[in-house]
């Protein structure tokens, strides 16, 4: 048997790993018999040098294989299960899971939480009064038979060796591996138990990559990886280079969902959602694209999607009072309107940075252990070629304080461009790579 330092040697100069030598490496690191030391090497090596598709695979079944692995064979039907890249203002989530799921696909989806400058699905569904996301593994396939739908928080026990791995990442500098990124998202999709996956791989200022054509790339990774462990998995780039929506905040985006399923939310919103909902519906009912969004566009203006909503809400323990009157979530304190210096067209916006504001507003966190305001974030009032003048509101800011909304709006002022005339029109939907 070789020496890890022999294996991290191998991966330095270039060499494959054997499977045997992949699933050792994950097994080794999750029982401590590999140092986070020479752990560190490899994910370096393997940032410098990459990963077969062969090796790329065998090392996301290992980390799926490291934790529990559902079974959702129990519920009846096609389950489809999608993951966002993540982004500002994506509440994708809370509009396509009721959409689907309205036209008969079962939906079993683990969501996590917020971090840095990018919204979490769990932080969203608990800022409704009494929404949980801590069911049990029973209660949470009772659910999904119930009411054909559950969003519940992620499990330590899905998965535990990319919890891992993606601390040591953290720390290493080697959380922008694209291999190491596909594997970390594949891993717990995998150990998530549904039948297909739709990945929506947001890509621009305001993604995790940035890219196009990086964001390309981890999309046709994870593909390969997906295909190659038994599940029929589809990707669909959409452009995260302006927030989605007007909305970025909690419970805030909760109340921009509401609108939505009702069938009144923003366009570039209702565009990426029924895109996302109609490859959902295709794959669970193995039907064209064509005849998918046709059944999401019925479930939106039928109120079977709304329904099915507030079905979810009320299964999980919310309130559903709230979602019927919106206007009765928590609202913040201090609400500061953030207007434009100079009149022009807004051809351009950095959102990341809007991410970050809303961050000082109180509705995201920089570390896990943070807490939010529910009820703190931003809504925007023009987007992108949008012509304003000269004292227009341009968003207005929710917070608890004035000193945070002055620190939100000091980052704000680098977050727009303007320029005499319109810009080049956002390409909203991307390439889909199946």
């Amino acid at each position: 048997m070789e020496r890890f330092v022999d294996l991290i040697h191998n991966k330095k100069t270039g060499r494959e790993l054997s499977d045997t030598d992949i699933q050792n490496m994950v097994r080794g690191y999750c029982d401590g018999s590999i140092p986070d030391y020479q752990m560190s090497a490899m994910l370096m090596a393997i940032c410098f040098n990459g990963l077969s598709d062969r090796e790329l695979t065998t090392l996301t079944l290992a980390m799926r294989d490291s934790g529990q692995i559902n079974d959702l064979s129990s519920i009846p039907g096609i389950k489809v299960d999608k993951h966002s890249t993540g982004g500002v203002g994506d509440k994708t989530t809370l509009i396509i899971g009721p959409i689907a799921a309205a036209c008969g696909i079962p939906i079993a989806k683990m969501s996590g939480r917020g971090l840095g400058f990018t919204g979490g699905t769990i932080d969203k569904l608990e800022s409704i009064p009494g929404f949980r996301t801590d069911l049990s593994t029973e209660d949470f396939f009772q659910a999904v038979q119930r009411t054909g739908i559950c969003l519940n928080g992620q499990t330590g026990e899905l998965a535990p060796a990319d919890k891992l791995i993606y601390a040591l990442r953290d720390v290493t500098a080697t959380v922008d591996s694209i291999p190491l990124i596909a594997a970390s998202i594949m891993s717990k999709k995998l150990a998530a138990g549904s039948d297909k996956i739709l990945l929506d791989v947001t890509t621009g200022n305001g993604a995790f990559i940035k890219d196009y054509q990086q964001s390309l790339e981890l999309a046709r990774k994870m593909v390969t990886i997906g295909t190659q462990a038994g599940k029929t998995t589809v990707a669909q780039l959409t452009s995260m280079d302006e927030p989605l929506g007007f909305a970025i905040g909690n419970n805030l985006e909760v109340m921009e969902a509401i609108h939505a399923l009702h069938g009144d939310g923003p366009a570039d919103l209702m565009e990426v959602c029924y895109c996302l909902a109609s490859h959902m519906i295709s794959l669970g009912k193995e039907i064209s694209l064509e005849d998918a969004r046709m059944q999401a566009e019925d479930a939106i203006h039928s109120g079977r999607a709304w329904n099915t909503f507030l079905a979810m809400v009320q299964e999980q323990g919310g309130d559903t009072s709230y979602m019927e009157n919106p206007e009765r979530l928590p609202q913040a304190t201090v609400k500061y309107e953030y207007k434009a210096a100079r009149s022009g067209y807004i051809t351009g916006m950095d959102t990341e940075g809007f991410g970050i504001a809303a961050g000082i507003l109180g509705a995201g966190r920089s570390k896990k252990e943070d807490s939010i305001d529910v009820s703190a974030g931003i809504v925007l009032c023009h987007k992108v070629n949008d012509h304003v003048t000269s004292g227009d509101t341009l968003a207005r800011l929710h917070t608890s304080s004035p000193e945070l909304a002055q620190a939100a709006a000091g980052k704000l002022d680098s977050c727009y461009q303007f320029e005499d005339h319109p810009g080049a029109a956002i390409r909203l939907i991307g390439d889909v790579v199946v």
